[in-house]
């Protein structure tokens, strides 16, 4: 059995055994590719014991904000191969942003005696995640608009204002 997933064009299917083997395959290697990114990322920017992790804040405020942009072009133009936008978003960026690093930064740093850089932490991780998801959704919208993907989909008109 093959049905077109909702909220796209049908570029993947469903089949009995769930989604179909591009996808999981594309999730898998999006998500290789996301978890060599991170570990890179740490590598060249590590960690310093008894501070703000900010090698990891910086990587989960970057990924909420392409996820973000990426969410809202990919709204705004459903025909998007559901296969490329699994292993970009849950592929990807789900590897390459994480909130259990979040959890286990601000777990270490409490248990050092750090508990107010550890609720800073968790804080700004918080505050810039979501105003970079805002910022990302936005910029999504402006650039939907001006590759003329708007129209009469989910912004409205074409200025990226929505309706």
């Amino acid at each position: 059995m093959r049905a077109p997933l909702a909220g796209g064009t049908g570029t993947a299917h469903k089949t009995d055994s769930g989604y179909g083997w591009r996808v999981w395959t594309a999730v898998a290697a999006g998500g290789l590719l996301g978890t060599e990114l991170r570990y890179m990322l740490g590598l060249l920017f590590p960690d310093q014991p008894g501070e703000i992790p900010w090698a990891t804040l910086g990587i989960n405020i970057v990924g909420s904000f392409v996820l973000a942009a990426l969410t809202t072009i990919w709204i705004a133009r459903p025909q998007t191969a559901f296969w490329l936008r699994a292993a970009i978003g849950p592929g990807v960026l789900g590897s390459f942003t994480t909130f259990s690093a979040v959890v286990f930064s601000t777990d270490q740093l409490t248990r050092s005696g750090l508990p107010g850089v550890g609720l800073l932490y968790l804080g700004l991780s918080v505050l810039l995640g979501l105003a970079a998801a805002a910022a990302g959704w936005r910029t999504g919208r402006v650039l939907g608009a001006s590759r003329g993907f708007g129209g009469t989909g989910p912004f409205g008109g074409t200025d990226g204002t929505g309706p």
